[in-house]
């Protein structure tokens, strides 16, 4: 049998960082990753998705966002798609998924509201779901496929949303705790996973799918679903990742200290993708320029190159002034202004961090100002 292997679509997910623009181009993608998802199981010859919860970002959702998603898996007719409550979205009372089953649902959509082996459709297999019935359950979800039982020569394969991890924690304090040992327990060829944003293999017959569609900076295989072969009862399955997602994350670094410096930066970021326009970038940059490199770095970069990104964002916590006497000059040669120029460039040197990042926001400011003015006299 085959079958595709994902999780954490956070249908509704909202990116407060970004404009209205953006932010809706981002949830789109999220939906996109649905039907690239459905398209992937006709190329592979698979007849089955799980999702392996967290279908949803939350249950207080629109109507609008709540079908949008079965809509698309409903347009892959042929495919079956397996949906697990997570701890975002978990299976409450008269909440989100029994709305979706009182409302019905298409064919091939199937919700695993409870913990009860299902038959597999057109592949000698057993599906065994734990869903969540809270936010933060208390045990391990998985622990009754241990004892569930299914005809012999059935493929059982396993669905969850939890954390394999205790992070030095006792089991019984970790909440939605899974055992990684579960496969081998309960008699499972494969167990597949939700909750990590990124791919992660457990063992040969455990693995977390990560996100379709990244959501964050810093996650490692976002981006990705696994196909998942397996040829028979207790044989080992052929694991594969695949590529799924349409927007990239990027966290880089650069030193700067002078112009040279923001040149080869912005050459950098334009070349980490022939679409900049899908690419999301976090850059960190430290180093110390004059004044007037600065006033070039915001031009170059941030008014710039971030032009061409769907989103940059900026940490210049680590990149301090270098005032220059040519800098200094170009702000006034004498006077009070000087002065206070002087005294800002002595601060943003010498005093401690806080204080050093406000003198060298104000020399900044003072810098441009000036220029401006020169720039209208003229």
């Amino acid at each position: 049998m085959k079958l595709i292997h994902t999780s954490d679509w956070q249908i509704g997910m909202v990116f407060r960082f970004l404009d209205s623009t953006n932010m809706g181009l981002l949830q789109e993608a999220r939906l996109r990753a649905i039907s690239r998802l459905g398209e992937l199981a006709d190329i592979h010859g698979a007849r089955h998705v799980l999702v392996a919860g967290d279908v949803y970002d939350m249950e207080a959702l629109s109507p609008r966002s709540i079908y949008q998603p079965i809509e698309r898996m409903r347009a892959f007719h042929h495919v079956h798609w397996h949906l697990l409550p997570g701890n975002h979205d978990p299976h409450r009372p008269n909440g989100l998924w029994d709305r979706l089953l009182h409302r019905g649902l298409p064919d091939n959509v199937h919700i695993h509201a409870v913990s009860k082996p299902a038959v597999l459709q057109g592949d000698a297999a057993i599906l065994l779901p734990a869903p969540l019935q809270h936010r933060r359950a208390v045990g391990d979800p998985t622990s009754y496929m241990d004892g569930a039982s299914a005809a012999d020569g059935l493929i059982r394969v396993g669905l969850a949303h939890g954390t394999v991890a205790r992070f030095g924690s006792d089991i019984r304090e970790v909440p939605n705790y899974i055992a990684p040992d579960r496969p081998e327990k309960a008699g499972l060829s494969y167990l597949a996973l939700g909750d990590w944003h990124g791919q992660k293999k457990i063992n040969d017959r455990c693995w977390y799918s990560g996100t379709p569609e990244p959501d964050a900076f810093g996650v490692i295989d976002g981006g990705r679903a696994l196909l998942v072969e397996i040829e028979g009862p207790r044989a080992p399955p052929t694991v594969t990742p695949i590529a799924t997602s349409h927007y990239t994350w990027l966290k880089m670094s650069q030193h700067l200290n002078v112009r040279e410096d923001i040149d080869l930066l912005a050459s950098k970021l334009r070349a980490v993708s022939d679409d900049l326009n899908r690419v999301l970038v976090h850059l960190a940059v430290e180093g110390a320029l004059s004044l007037q490199d600065r006033r070039y770095f915001e031009e170059r970069i941030i008014e710039g190159v971030s032009a061409a990104l769907c989103f940059l964002r900026i940490d210049d916590l680590r990149l301090f002034p270098r005032p220059t006497a040519e800098d200094l000059d170009q702000i006034d040669r004498g006077g009070f202004v000087r002065r206070a120029a002087e005294e800002l460039k002595r601060q943003s040197e010498e005093l401690d961090d806080e204080t050093r990042s406000i003198a060298a926001q104000a020399l900044q400011r003072l810098y441009v100002e000036h220029m401006k003015l020169q720039a209208d006299q003229k």
